[in-house]
């Protein structure tokens, strides 16, 4: 696994129901916040649209009664009196006429410069300001003077009003606070929706992915309930073919490994007979084998020694087929595990030739034949295929015993590791025809596992293989319990 996928690894995953929920809620909310700000902005622009214009019309009709104008120079009097017709009780007003005004309530410095320009220019304009903290509204207009029917021109009479919108704003402010209420029942309503729809989803979703953990387990008759004609339900149907088609195949093949199993088995047994009339008469030529020619002495060793290879191979394949059909048990007994080792290596003669750390008092309740095959196999094969020095040494803890072999040869490849407890598996091309039989290895973990330990194998940082074996103290006998 890269870096990458190791970070993607360790980022807490989000569930299926979450991000449904999530895509809902989020779909609901932007549709509502679409739809509720539009119609909100919609309805400020009409409300205020409205007011302006109702403002104005108000304005327009109340300056009628001042036509014909009378005095195109009026004083702070007229001025005055310009003002209250413009203005009532929700309004306020200003009028201008050169260095003269007169306000009531409305003063020139509210009043936007750029509408006083257009006003000055004689236009009608009208524009919505914040003075003061409040909104309102000002509408402002010169007085004409009429010279003839078809021509005026402006008197220089400037006529503000400002109109309050704060009850307009007011309007709009509920408009608002109505949306928003609408989006969060929107949103509710999404939400309930989507727990509705997540079940019914997650549902067949979970009931695959427990039934493909059991089809993980083994269980292969596992399947799932179709329900529907939908797209879950063809993968439900695609999940049922599926396992019924594994358990098939898994049947036949199970099928053809018990028939393998049981051909070694028949087979290793039917050539013990002959195996042991061959052996009786391959002692016979070796002892002979002296007082032969040459030639027929050379054959006679081959035929003996090829004799005992053969005869090791069949006791192995015997073996390996008790492990595989678990008939195979546990003879426990309280041991001695030092005096164990010293004597595996004394009945081989290999004392001379491996050098030893047994600590005593080290006993430990396994079956000492088991685990002397375990032994001899592990020295045996350092001193085969290793090199001097090889070292047995013995540790333990209360619960396990430890046992390393060692060699000081080159070690094992690395790509040969992996396979090392491979039945039939040999680390070198030229070993392929040796006298072991590769099996040693295998029936070696098994014993080791049979008592609850494991037999592992690595290369030491200075050179040579190093094989631990380990095992518990206190052994069970798999099929019967502790001895």
């Amino acid at each position: 696994m890269n870096r990458a996928e190791q970070r993607m690894a360790s980022r807490p995953s989000v569930g299926l129901r979450a991000r449904l929920l999530f895509a809902f809620a989020l779909l609901c909310v932007v549709t509502a916040m679409a739809v509720a700000g539009g119609m909100y902005h919609m309805a400020r622009i009409e409300i205020l649209v409205r007011a302006q214009d109702s403002a104005v019309r108000m304005m327009k009709d109340r300056l009628q009664t001042l036509y014909p104008l009378r005095d195109p120079t009026p004083d702070e009097s007229k001025l005055a009196e310009i003002a209250d017709i413009v203005t009532d009780r929700n309004s306020s007003g200003l009028a201008l006429y050169g260095d003269a005004r007169v306000s009531t309530g409305l003063i020139p410095e509210a009043i936007p410069g750029e509408l006083r320009f257009t006003v000055a220019h004689g236009d009608i304009a009208w524009q919505r300001v914040i003075w003061q903290g409040r909104p309102i509204l000002i509408i402002g207009t010169p007085l004409l003077i009429t010279e003839r029917r078809d021509s005026t021109r402006p008197s220089g009479i400037e006529v503000y009003t400002a109109v309050s919108l704060g009850a307009e704003e007011a309007s709009i402010a509920a408009l608002a606070a109505r949306a928003w209420r609408i989006s969060g029942t929107a949103l509710a309503f999404a939400v309930v929706l989507a727990l509705l729809a997540t079940r019914s989803v997650l549902r067949p979703v979970r009931e695959l992915g427990r039934a493909a953990r059991l089809l993980g387990e083994g269980d292969l008759r596992t399947r799932i309930a179709v329900r529907g004609s939908d797209e879950l339900a063809d993968v439900a149907r695609t999940f049922n073919d599926t396992a019924a088609e594994l358990e098939r195949h898994v049947a036949q093949l199970r099928a053809m490994e018990a028939d393998a199993r049981r051909f070694v088995a028949d087979v290793s047994h039917e050539l013990r007979t002959p195996l042991a009339a061959l052996a009786a008469v391959a002692d016979v030529l070796d002892e002979e084998a002296a007082q032969l020619p040459e030639t027929a002495g050379r054959a006679a060793r081959l035929v003996s020694r090829e004799t005992l290879n053969l005869t090791g191979l069949v006791n192995d394949l015997i073996e390996i087929s008790r492990f595989d059909s678990g008939v195979v048990a546990l003879a426990l007994n309280e041991i001695d595990v030092a005096e164990l080792v010293r004597a595996t290596l004394r009945t081989r003669g290999w004392p001379e030739q491996v050098d030893t750390d047994l600590p005593s008092g080290v006993t430990a309740r396994l079956d000492p034949r088991r685990v002397d095959v375990v032994l001899a196999n592990l020295v045996g094969n350092a001193l085969r295929h290793g090199e001097p020095p090889v070292s047995v040494r013995l540790s333990a803890d209360p619960q396990w015993i430890t046992v390393e072999v060692r060699d000081h040869g080159p070690g094992l490849d690395e790509a040969v590791l992996p396979r090392v407890f491979d039945r039939f598996y040999k680390a070198g091309a030229a070993r392929t025809r040796s006298e072991g039989s590769g099996l040693g290895l295998a029936i070696a973990r098994e014993n080791a596992r049979l008592h609850g330990g494991d037999l592992t194998v690595a290369n030491a940082p200075d050179g040579g293989a190093v094989f631990t074996l380990r095992l518990p103290r206190r052994a069970h006998d798999p099929d019967g319990g502790p001895d």
